[in-house]
């Protein structure tokens, strides 16, 4: 299986606080490795089913994702939006991977959320990945709105600056101009700024 599925599987197995945990964790591994249409029919069954732990939903929504399982959906939207960074990540690699045309639109309105800036990482990154309509039009938002002196979501606005420039898309020339102007951002715009075919101003350059 792929390193991130190992990575997942690693994680959770620290956080099982009982033999019965362990042995439903051992449950999906095994569904996993079978990769059947029955296997798959008890792995979206544990994304619905009452009073199952986050760990075991987040293991079989990836299991299903990866797979292309649109029955995957709701739940990694869920954990994209998780305040737990890591799976975050997981969900992202995951929803990048999934083939769910509403995916670019459950990640563009996280990360134009302003109330959800602080976990806007993920979902911007996995917008540059998925090269879709929604996906510039959002990172342009994003970025212009975290603009500000003393932006404590640098890092989200950096990767915005990065994926505007992987996505190649002339209409973020303005944002990724005025990102000059930010210390912790003026090399990446730059760069980006590169890839779009415009050169960084003189003045701005300096000698």
């Amino acid at each position: 299986m792929e390193d991130e599925f190992h990575e997942l599987t690693d994680r959770v197995r620290a956080e099982l606080r009982s033999p019965q945990d362990l042995v439903a964790y051992e449950r999906l591994l095994g569904l996993a490795r079978k990769n059947t249409t029955a296997g798959r029919e008890e792995l979206a069954q544990v994304l619905t089913a009452v009073e199952r732990p986050l760990w075991a939903r987040e293991i079989a929504a990836f299991i299903l994702g990866t797979a292309g399982d649109r029955r995957a959906f709701e739940t990694l939207v869920l954990l994209l939006n998780y305040r737990d960074p890591v799976r975050c990540a997981t969900a992202a690699h995951a929803l990048g991977r999934l083939g769910d045309p509403r995916t670019a639109r459950a990640a563009a309105a996280l990360a134009t959320n302003p109330l959800r800036t602080a976990y806007a990482l993920h979902p911007v990154r996995l917008l540059a990945e998925l090269r879709a309509p929604e996906s510039v039009p959002a990172l342009i938002a994003t970025l212009e709105r975290l603009l500000t002196p003393h932006n404590p979501y640098w890092r989200v606005s950096l990767a915005c600056v990065e994926g505007l420039g992987a996505l190649g898309d002339r209409r973020a020339v303005p944002a990724l101009t005025a990102a000059l102007d930010h210390p912790r951002l003026a090399a990446a715009a730059a760069a980006s700024l590169a890839r779009l075919g415009v050169q960084e101003p003189e003045e701005r350059a300096g000698p």
